[in-house]
């Protein structure tokens, strides 16, 4: 997907907006009547841009793979199987303002696991070990169906290469997320404001191990919205 010199004033006038104390939802409503856009860079939209304020605290609450390491890790399951399969079907995926990856699938509850699940947890259980936790819990959400095969599997994985910790699928994960003392591995935007250290595991896998292009709105120009730094 490109960046139109539309979606990229539209990002600039909504985080005036933002930075100024309007409320979320008119401000998208405005941005997004003034350059007449569609529903996709909307949602764009919705996903990437945010206060600076919020920007600045979501930030420091962001930790390095190197600072994972003897720390107990809670996984955001879905949130980031569905932001990595994303990428690896190369469908678009947003580096947000607050230097978070996102998918912009819309997914969510509809989840269903593709050719990808396979490739996408054989990368994460890699990653695991290369982090070296102390204890990892792997959340999913009950209500998806398959999640208690899926979580199952996953236990499996952490049992053969050796991770300490279980993989559960739970009615509401992020009831247990809430007031979590260890390190959450999330993008999800209500559970990075709530908890004190957050992970971006999908984001550095992309970024960093597997050089995925994505969809920056901070870079002006419609030659190429996907773009490294």
């Amino acid at each position: 997907m490109k960046i139109s010199p539309d979606l990229w004033e539209a990002a600039q006038d909504l985080r005036f907006l933002l930075n100024r104390g309007y409320p979320r939802d008119a401000s998208l409503q405005l941005a997004g009547n003034r350059y007449n856009l569609d529903r996709d860079h909307r949602h764009l939209l919705r996903r990437g841009v945010f206060a600076s304020s919020v920007v600045e605290q979501r930030r420091n609450k962001k930790v390095s793979l190197e600072e994972i390491r003897g720390k107990a890790l809670a996984i955001d399951g879905y949130n980031c199987l569905i932001t990595l399969e994303s990428a690896l079907k190369a469908k678009a995926v947003l580096l947000s303002d607050d230097a978070f990856i996102r998918d912009i699938s819309g997914v969510s509850g509809g989840y269903k696991e593709t050719q990808q699940t396979k490739q996408a947890l054989g990368l994460i259980i890699d990653l695991l070990l290369t982090a070296g936790p102390a204890e990892i819990l792997f959340l999913l959400d009950a209500p998806i169906s398959g999640s208690g095969e899926l979580a199952a599997r996953i236990r499996g994985l952490m049992k053969e290469r050796e991770l300490s910790g279980d993989a559960l699928a739970v009615k509401v994960p992020e009831r247990m997320m809430a007031g979590y003392k260890g390190i959450i591995a999330t993008s999800d935007t209500a559970l990075i404001d709530q908890s004190e250290r957050v992970f971006d595991l999908a984001g550095h896998l992309i970024i960093e191990q597997l050089k995925i292009p994505y969809i920056d709105l901070n870079k002006k120009g419609d030659k190429d919205a996907a773009s490294h730094r």
